[in-house]
């Protein structure tokens, strides 16, 4: 399905780089520690979603006594201690290899901050694939609306241009955009939760190379 497109934008958290475990570990250590009750992980794959501060209302967290700013920060500081316990899914080599002999162009659009994106995707040696790597300025992960509407503009894509992500933001993002996604199911968001965007949804990055 992928032969009409010249253009791959991959999503990195829960995409390419598998965080999701340590994501929720993270959340429940900081949620019980506040008195909160902690989630399971299917829990947190329910609830997840951008802008995260939504995700932490959502998680349970009252913003009147725990703001999200002091919250959130300390989510992102343990994150950044944490993040080397996780690593790309194994399929990630192939699947790029797959693409660049195709003859595709590859770019990561992420809301990760983008001098810490760059230094994990540096880390697992896969730099070369991408012709550009794109991350937000802060650690809010508000939305990477705009760096997709920069990169797109840059592109002059004409319509060859696809979107692959594991969350509903990600289509959101693709439809803002003007082009097509698709989906994976491993990552930060449920199967069930990723068929309402009514784009087709894969079981893994295997499968992309069908």
């Amino acid at each position: 399905m992928f032969s009409k497109y010249d253009y791959i934008i991959w999503d990195w958290n829960g995409t390419l780089f598998n965080d999701v475990v340590v994501c929720s570990q993270i959340i429940n250590g900081i949620l019980i520690k506040y008195g909160y009750p902690g989630l399971t992980l299917e829990r947190y794959r329910n609830i997840f979603t951008f802008p995260v501060v939504d995700y932490y209302r959502e998680a349970g967290f009252d913003f009147s006594v725990h703001p999200f700013e002091i919250v959130g920060k300390e989510w992102m500081d343990i994150y950044e201690q944490r993040k080397g316990e996780c690593a790309v899914f194994p399929e990630v080599f192939e699947v790029l290899d797959y693409f660049k002999s195709k003859g595709k162009k590859q770019f990561i659009l992420s809301a990760y901050k983008q001098d810490q994106l760059q230094s994990i995707v540096n880390k697992f040696e896969i730099t070369g694939y991408f012709d550009k790597i794109l991350g937000l300025d802060n650690i809010w992960a508000h939305s990477k609306l705009d760096l997709g509407k920069d990169l797109l503009t840059n592109l002059n894509h004409g319509g060859k241009a696809i979107l692959i992500g594991d969350t509903l933001h990600d289509h959101e993002v693709a439809v803002e955009l003007g082009i097509d996604s698709v989906l994976v199911n491993t990552g930060h968001q449920t199967h069930e939760r990723l068929i309402k965007s009514g784009v087709k949804v894969f079981n893994g990055l295997k499968e992309l190379m069908g």
